[in-house]
């Protein structure tokens, strides 16, 4: 086993050091509100808590996936209803993710270019903003990562530990997000070009017994995860409804034109890395590239890279690792192909720590073609005998290391002036996450208890418990979700058919939930 240095071990925990910061730093403050998708996990975590009944899927919401909302239900046992509570889950799991990629990246090439991708995890836009936000897709890179790692570990090694945790990660994944549902298609793919390439790389005794032990890895791996993914397999099995959600009418192929649909679709998935992104403020600096155009440019030199080697093919069963990175890559772009909403950072959020390798690869390509330049435009001084110069091969790789830091540095103040200095103090930013919502449920929990509060919800929304989705914000912050709740605090939801009705008394209070 090679001996990991402590440079290596140094520049790992300032990577974690940094994506912490990147993702806790004033999580009070950034995002600001709270948008009512969260405050509805939000809701029924602090219903779980209540009852004890902590549910595989919660359908309010158009359906979602429990995990990520039991966990957060465990956060709230600790800090309360906080909107900090419902976020910092989040946060742990994007800074697992970037040590994940780091791990992955380490097994897919070196600790070099593991440093690389995880550093431009640790600090891109896209990823810190939703490690901020307490929506459950975090978790889908975050499975992703790990499962691959252990699944590229078992590949190498052909060991049962590694198939198994794989499996874990692997039936985990249909826990976290619908966009998952299409990425077991990854492993499948691996699997088959791993096997083509085995007989051509291995003796006839090695290949039987490298060809057994991958079966058995492989079966190993199903296994656990069908035993993993089963209980949410038995709920979709009764309730088949909940298996589409909203899938349907959020689809291309519910448009008049779908192939235009799809057509336009795939063009903007595609393009939003470099030229257009997201428009929804939640995700992304409306339209801006969901990668900095520096980090942009790099990203295609990888991506490019990477498909000239795996058309070339020429790496025996290890050519496996381009065809994963191609596959990972399209597949994961899937769900955002298919939507009328693209480019959609969020249903594309599986494609993160791919895009992050690629992005590694033409970075550390280029800035070796700069030293080979730097080594070849420096005039000769002390020579040895065979006329190698070591002060100028030292000296080029200490400016080599000196630029790449520097450019690293400013790629990190970059991102942390897009999220923290322009995005995240954009009235843009609170107005997407309903701040005005989150200022008057402080208004309610400053009102004297005694007093009966009616809050008239005017702006529509799914229906929750009758009662459109914008008011779960108010009742995650004021706690008062469950009718019973709302008696104990004298706090009521009314829409304005329903208010319209109503004799108030003198001294009730009435504070009006628009749109």
């Amino acid at each position: 086993m090679r001996k990991i240095k402590k440079q290596e071990i140094l520049i790992f925990l300032i990577i974690i050091g940094i994506a912490a910061f990147f993702r806790l730093y004033q999580l009070d403050k950034f995002p600001p509100g709270l948008y009512p998708d969260e405050a509805m996990n939000g809701n029924n975590a602090l219903e779980a808590i209540d009852t004890g009944n902590y549910e595989i899927f919660y359908p309010e919401n158009n359906g979602r996936e429990g995990l990520f909302i039991n966990i957060q239900a465990l956060s709230l046992k600790i800090f309360g209803n906080k909107t900090e509570a419902l976020r910092i889950v989040s946060s742990i799991l994007g800074i697992f993710t970037v040590i994940g990629l780091y791990l992955l990246t380490k097994q897919l090439y070196d600790w070099r270019m593991a440093s690389l991708a995880s550093f431009m995890l640790a600090v891109s836009f896209w990823h810190v903003n939703f490690s901020r936000i307490g929506f459950r897709a975090i978790m889908l890179p975050f499975v992703l990562v790990f499962g691959f790692y252990f699944i590229w570990r078992g590949l190498k090694h052909l060991h049962k530990f590694d198939f198994f945790m794989a499996g874990i990660f692997a039936g985990l994944g249909f826990h976290t997000y619908i966009s998952y549902r299409i990425a077991p298609l990854i492993g499948v793919l691996l699997f088959i070009n791993y096997w083509f390439y085995l007989k051509k790389d291995f003796s006839h005794q090695d290949y039987e017994h490298a060809r057994n032990k991958l079966l058995q890895g492989f079966a190993l791996s199903f296994i656990v995860m069908f035993i993993v993914a089963l209980p949410l397999g038995l709920h979709f099995l009764i309730q088949p409804d909940d298996f589409f959600g909203r899938s349907s009418g959020i689809s291309v192929f519910s448009a008049a034109n779908p192939l235009k649909s799809l057509g336009e679709s795939i063009v903007g998935t595609l393009g939003m890395f470099n030229f257009y992104g997201d428009f929804n403020q939640r995700h992304n600096i409306a339209g801006a590239p969901m990668l900095h155009w520096t980090l942009g440019i790099f990203f295609l030199v990888g991506f490019i890279k990477e498909i000239g080697h795996w058309l070339k093919r020429k790496h025996g069963h290890f050519s496996t690792l381009h065809t994963f990175l191609i596959s990972w890559f399209f597949i994961m772009l899937v769900p955002g192909f298919i939507s009328l909403e693209a480019p959609h950072a969020l249903r594309t959020i599986g494609v993160l720590p791919v895009v992050m390798i690629f992005t590694a690869r033409g970075m550390w390509w280029i800035f070796n073609k700069l030293s080979d330049w730097y080594e070849a435009n420096d005039p000769p001084s002390s020579e040895n005998f065979n006329g190698t110069n070591f002060h100028s091969r030292q000296e080029r790789h200490i400016v080599v290391a000196l630029v790449l830091t520097m450019f690293l540095f400013s790629i990190g103040f970059v991102e942390y002036w897009r999220y923290f200095k322009i995005w995240g103090p954009d009235q843009a930013t609170a107005s997407a996450f309903n701040q005005n919502y989150a200022k008057l449920a402080d208004i309610i929990n400053q009102s004297p208890a005694n007093l009966k509060k009616y809050i008239v919800v005017n702006a529509e929304g799914t229906l929750v418990n009758n009662i459109p989705v914008p008011s779960q914000t108010i009742m995650f912050l004021t706690d008062t979700y469950s009718s019973k709740k709302q008696e104990q605090k004298n706090i009521f939801y009314l829409s304005s058919e329903e208010f319209k009705k109503m004799n108030l008394g003198r001294n009730d209070l009435v504070f009006y939930l628009e749109k």
